[in-house]
């Protein structure tokens, strides 16, 4: 009986212990992106992504995204910030700004961890369509074409997923090419 105890014991471990280290480190802005670390500690290395820190920062959010989560983050590059109009997030930055910076960004989150073969099977179970609640409390629709996994904010403005599965320490992180808006 002991014995019995013991291996299954061992085997829980060995598949525990196999599944976390199955999540590989992804390449973001070139740096990697390792498991074991928080969303903020792995984001602050990319430099695709210095335009999304600074906006965390500037919103506080640091700390929640530091947390133990897990979120789902909708990461946009500088590139996806680019697009914006000239000055918008420079306007953003404004300390008088705060609350609709918080709001914006909060709207790329997701409570819980959903890996994009998690977000495929809501889609399927949706017929072609699954909405997330969002941190914010807005909703973002995800759907796919082809292969590719895309996310529509309530405006209709449509995000592709560039990069998936960039799993956190507390969540996992999927680089997106548009920042999404909130309905104002």
């Amino acid at each position: 009986m002991k014995t019995r105890k013991f291996l299954s014991i061992t085997f829980f471990a060995l598949v525990f212990g196999a599944t976390s280290f199955a999540q590989k480190t992804v390449m973001v802005g070139g740096a990697a992106m390792y498991p074991t670390k928080n969303i903020v500690e792995n984001a602050v290395n990319s430099k695709d992504h210095t335009t999304l820190v600074a906006a965390v920062k500037a919103a506080g959010l640091v700390e929640t995204l530091q947390s133990k989560g897990p979120f789902t983050v909708f990461a946009p590059t500088n590139a996806a910030f680019d697009k914006l109009p000239k000055g918008t997030v420079e306007t953003l930055l404004k300390p008088e700004n705060l609350k609709m910076l918080q709001t914006i960004l909060t709207y790329h989150v997701v409570a819980g961890k959903m890996n994009a073969s998690d977000i495929a099977k809501a889609i399927k179970m949706g017929k072609g369509k699954a909405t997330l609640k969002t941190v914010s409390g807005g909703t973002l629709t995800a759907w796919m074409k082809g292969k590719d996994l895309y996310i529509t904010d309530e405006n209709g403005n449509s995000a592709k997923v560039t990069i998936a599965d960039v799993n956190q320490s507390n969540g996992v992180i999927h680089v997106i090419d548009a920042v999404v808006l909130p309905k104002q």
